[in-house]
């Protein structure tokens, strides 16, 4: 995903992580540790470190089923990355792969 960009959109962000724009608006609100720049028009620029915190939140809320006091408080006992965290994501990225694949055929 580095592309060397240093700051992406919400909609980009949304795409990346396959979730509604509102979604990523919504965790903005409950997870204190997620703070997008905004400019003064309030367009939300997301940085790296942005879109690995959402990818955790992800994980925690819809992969693992925990709900959002319980991944709040999941992210302020462990800051060390998930293991499990990076294998959905190797998953997620080989399935979307197999699908293009098939849709290729």
């Amino acid at each position: 995903m580095d592309n060397g960009k240093l700051y992406y959109s919400i909609g980009e962000v949304a795409e990346m992580l396959e979730v509604n724009t509102s979604l990523l608006r919504f965790w903005e609100n409950e997870f204190p540790e997620l703070r997008p720049v905004k400019n003064k028009r309030g367009t939300r620029s997301y940085t790296q470190k942005d879109i690995e915190l959402l990818r955790r939140i992800k994980y925690l809320t819809k992969d693992c089923g925990m709900t959002l006091e319980g991944a709040r408080q999941q992210l302020k006992s462990d800051k060390s990355p998930d293991r499990n965290l990076e294998l959905v994501q190797t998953l997620n990225e080989l399935k979307n792969f197999l699908v293009q694949m098939k849709q290729n055929l």
